[in-house]
């Protein structure tokens, strides 16, 4: 793992979120960003996969090419989400850098945009995780290219990116590495140069977000390491819809292998009135059994996982759904693990 000196500017700012499909990387990246905007902070929540998940989850129409509040967090806080699309910000970036928007958008007409960004992903992602890091730079003076002075407070006390998934998540960060065959010098290396700059940095933290399950587990495993081998910096493993086991210790032993007094379970269905006792029993022993040995299961894929050396951050299985008020939930749990501010 990467050892990095902490950095003097207030440790991580950008949380980079990950983690393969159906773990609930998205709903994680939500919470992520309500606690970390907590007390009074302002954050700010990126998704680049323009699947408009964030809005979802928020109860909003789609997001534009634009920051746009979302919410409120315990305490003042605010948070404002971000739909990246790559033609949009390229055509800021033209106009940032270059005052060429109008010539962007003759290229968007012809298509010319969108064929680059198909034939060369490398220069999307760099498009994609260069807005992420401006924001992260981003300071209350502007948006100017030589930038603000460096004692104005930042707009953003951090920002969250909802990234792809696992699998893809070191490519996608290692824009420097993904341009280097297209463009050697010139302002797009240029500008990969400096996403990546804060992208190794101390600032940046990559989070997995996982399952007690042995695939998404595996898949953790392989991201981790990944990301150390580009030379960045795993931060926390987030296990979503964790279940507490319903049993004590003592007896979820014993029904692993069988030992369920289905007598006293019949005897107990008898007394309750229920119909057909002995039948309700016998499922009800295989329901218990079952439970004890998933319970085992997790408990293993948890021991891997913690011998991966990050800290872990758990999330409860919410079996109603997942809506605004359950972010709150979930983020008030992180926030009580002592997620990083």
């Amino acid at each position: 793992m990467s050892q990095r000196d902490p950095d003097p500017s207030g440790g991580v700012r950008l949380h980079v979120v990950t983690g393969k499909g159906g773990t609930g990387k998205t709903t994680a990246a939500a919470a992520l960003a309500l606690a970390l905007a907590a007390d009074g902070g302002r954050v700010l929540l990126v998704e680049v996969e323009g699947r408009q998940g964030i809005a979802e989850l928020f109860g909003r129409p789609p997001l534009p090419y634009e920051e746009r509040k979302v919410a409120e967090a315990r305490g003042g806080g605010e948070v404002f989400a971000l739909a990246v699309d790559a033609e949009a910000a390229l055509l800021e970036y033209l106009e940032l850098f270059y005052g060429m928007r109008r010539a962007g958008q003759v290229l968007t007409r012809f298509g010319a945009v969108d064929f680059a960004t198909t034939i060369a992903p490398g220069v999307r992602d760099v498009l994609l995780t260069g807005k992420a890091v401006e924001a992260v730079r981003r300071r209350r003076g502007g948006r100017r290219p030589l930038g603000p002075a460096a004692d104005e407070p930042h707009v953003y006390r951090a920002v969250v990116v909802d990234a792809p998934p696992t699998g893809r998540i070191a490519q996608f960060l290692n824009v420097n590495a993904e341009v280097a065959g297209l463009a050697r010098i010139g302002p797009v290396r240029t500008q990969a140069d400096k996403v990546m700059d804060t992208i190794r940095s101390a600032r940046t933290a990559v989070h997995f977000v996982t399952l007690l399950e042995e695939m998404p587990a595996q898949e953790t495993a392989d991201g981790v390491a990944e990301i150390v081998r580009a030379g960045m910096n795993p931060g926390r493993l987030i296990v979503n819809m964790v279940r507490e086991p319903l049993f004590p210790p003592e007896v979820l032993a014993g029904a692993e292998h069988g030992e369920v007094d289905v007598e006293a379970l019949t005897q107990g269905l008898k007394a309750a009135q229920v119909d057909h006792p002995s039948e309700t029993a016998d499922g009800l022993a295989r329901e218990v059994a079952a439970h004890a040995r998933r319970v085992r299961a997790e408990a293993t894929v948890r021991a891997r996982l913690d011998g991966l050396g990050l800290p872990m951050l758990d999330l409860p299985y919410l079996g109603e759904g997942i809506d605004t008020a359950a972010l709150y939930r979930l983020a008030d749990r992180l926030a009580e693990q002592g997620v990083d501010r």
